[in-house]
């Protein structure tokens, strides 16, 4: 399929910043999905909410979009509270993780089928639905039927049905997730595509780290109902501000040690195994504390083959080698570090592919991952 070209819509007035002011929702049975949010959405921005199951996203998804209510506080569309009014006054369009296509419409009456209940006429909303039909590039498909279309089309079709309405805000529940890998990669470089060309709001929801990276302007990763940060997607990757983020986002490995001493804001740790760390302490958040949690990514590590018994240097750890995996630019090597209490603290290094080919470490294998003061990133206690 080539890639869409879209020309930009009309949407109401606004272009979907979005505010929420300390929004909850607790259950009749005392849960509580989402606990006291404060979040701003800048106009135009492709926003994912990001977090495991059950960590409050497609709660706080719905509250936005108008099919569940807020307990408690404010949701602001363009400076306007929306709390109380319907999808179509608020201006929001979602598209649902199973797209939700009637089975014995046509591509066109699908499209056309919210136009439909609005009291449109069947000329006008025929005419409407042939534009959006042709911005997706599904014209030639617009008498199919849903079963006749592939995963991606009905996406396409899915997506038509919701900018049809010239929304402000498009609300998109995992839309990629019952696609395979290559459609997966595919689609979501068109939905970066459509979002850039109408110039709205998108709020994506998924639980796919490298998809939100990917698509993304602001990636707000939840937990328990709580956002634990919210910043552009490079921010959340490279300076996750927690342990939790770090170890959610992947590609970081999450180090501690206790506090030895401190001089010229460089901090000197001593790891469990007997490591010595070394750290930039920025910022106030981490004075004080007698244990300190850093990061280093996996792609800022050098790895050497190491004897027995041999000591680490600063910024390193040694261990067991317990994987291999070749991931065609690179190879992913997993560390038994030594000293470990926990059997599932492993340490990951990313080797570029010519690198540990020209020195390959295998199975069993001792070795060495070490790095660069200035690669450790500080966490905030937790």
């Amino acid at each position: 399929m080539t890639a869409l070209t879209l020309t930009p819509i009309e949407t109401a007035a606004g272009r979907g910043a979005i505010e929420l002011a300390g929004i909850q929702k607790r259950y009749a049975d005392g849960t509580v999905a989402v606990d006291g949010i404060n979040l701003r959405i800048a106009s135009g921005t492709y926003c994912c909410l990001l977090g495991p199951s059950g960590c409050g996203k497609t709660t706080m998804l719905r509250m936005i979009a108008g099919h569940e209510t807020p307990t408690d506080g404010e949701i602001l569309i363009d400076g306007g509270n929306v709390v109380g009014l319907t999808p179509r006054q608020r201006g929001t369009a979602m598209m649902f993780q199973s797209y939700a296509l009637f089975p014995h419409l046509s591509v066109r009456d699908n499209v056309a089928f919210t136009l439909r209940v609005r009291g449109i006429g069947k000329t006008e909303r025929y005419k409407e639905a042939d534009r959006v039909i042709e911005q997706v590039q599904l014209t030639e498909l617009a008498q199919r039927l849903p079963a006749q279309l592939s995963g991606g089309q009905q996406q396409r079709v899915a997506l038509a049905r919701a900018i049809i309405t010239r929304p402000r805000v498009l609300l998109l529940d995992e839309p990629l997730s019952a696609l395979d890998e290559f459609l997966r990669l595919q689609m979501r470089s068109e939905l970066r595509e459509l979002q850039r060309q109408l110039g709205i709001t998108f709020i994506h929801v998924t639980h796919t780290q490298l998809e939100a990276v990917a698509v993304a302007d602001q990636v707000v990763v939840m937990d328990r109902g709580h956002v634990v940060q919210s910043d552009p997607a490079r921010t959340v990757y490279a300076e996750p501000r927690s342990a939790y983020v770090a170890r959610f986002m992947g590609g970081q490995n999450v180090l501690s040690g206790k506090l030895e001493s401190v001089k010229d804001g460089l901090a000197t740790l001593r790891g469990d195994g007997g490591q010595t760390f070394m750290l930039h302490l920025r910022g106030a958040a981490h004075s004080g504390h007698p244990r300190l949690s850093f990061s280093v990514r996996r792609d800022h590590v050098r790895l050497t083959k190491a004897a027995a018994g041999s000591a680490p240097p600063v910024n390193a750890v040694s261990g067991i080698v317990r994987a291999v995996e070749y991931q065609g630019t690179f190879v992913k090597v997993t560390l038994r570090v030594d000293g470990s209490q926990d059997k599932d603290d492993l340490f990951v290094a990313y080797v570029e592919e010519g690198d540990y080919f020209a020195s390959p470490i295998g199975v069993a294998d001792r070795a060495c991952a070490a790095w660069d003061t200035e690669e450790v990133h500080a966490l905030a206690a937790e």
